[in-house]
């Protein structure tokens, strides 16, 4: 089997454009409703759009558009939570969170094309609380350790407080996955059509 790299199209583009803006708008809710940040992190959609993406573009365009939202804030732009941006960034405990997107869309998109031809919603929903686990797991390591080795840490901070703080904001991302899982299927379909993909020719 021989792969093939399809070139970059407009519409795979404008797709990583649109799905890194969806994210700059879902990490700012809380701009909007500030009591939604809890232990120093914000409840956010990021989640929710970070699956979406990977299960409707796609492993490779899923995380391009989360590479693309990392490298945008990075450089200066406000589009982190509470408007947050810069390479400062970098250092703060929830910065984890944000390159843990880029694994989570990834991963999400990747067990929907093992799919193959027309995945199931429960696929889709799977995919989709798998990259949220991921989002967890990635993010909430490395907050606690950056508490521990350069963050200025709450009193009393501890691996299981990292964990309660996370406890807060669990049951809006199972619902919101699982709500990315139920709507992806229908989008995914659609854009497939336009967008380029890996093609496997024998």
């Amino acid at each position: 089997m021989e792969t093939k790299r399809p070139k970059w199209r407009a519409i795979d583009i404008t797709l990583i454009g649109m799905f890194a803006a969806l994210m700059a708008i879902g990490a700012n809710i809380t701009s909007w409703a500030p009591f939604l940040v809890i232990g120093g992190v914000p409840i956010t959609l990021q989640t929710f759009f970070c699956v979406l993406a990977g299960a409707v573009l796609g492993r490779r365009l899923g995380a391009m558009a989360m590479i693309v939202y990392m490298l945008v804030g990075v450089v200066g732009a406000p589009v982190f939570a509470q408007f947050g941006g810069g390479f400062g960034s970098i250092v703060r405990p929830t910065f984890g969170f944000i390159i843990s997107f880029i694994f989570a869309a990834y991963a999400t998109g990747w067990i929907i094309e093992r799919g193959k031809g027309n995945p199931s919603t429960a696929r889709f929903i799977v995919a989709a609380l798998v990259g949220m686990v991921i989002n967890y797991v990635v993010g909430t390591n490395w907050m606690y350790v950056a508490y521990k080795w350069w963050a200025a840490a709450p009193k009393g901070f501890s691996y299981g407080m990292a964990w309660e703080w996370m406890m807060v904001p669990l049951p809006k991302d199972i619902i919101l996955s699982i709500v990315a899982g139920v709507m992806a299927p229908r989008m995914y379909r659609a854009i497939r059509k336009s967008a380029s993909y890996y093609q496997h020719v024998a």
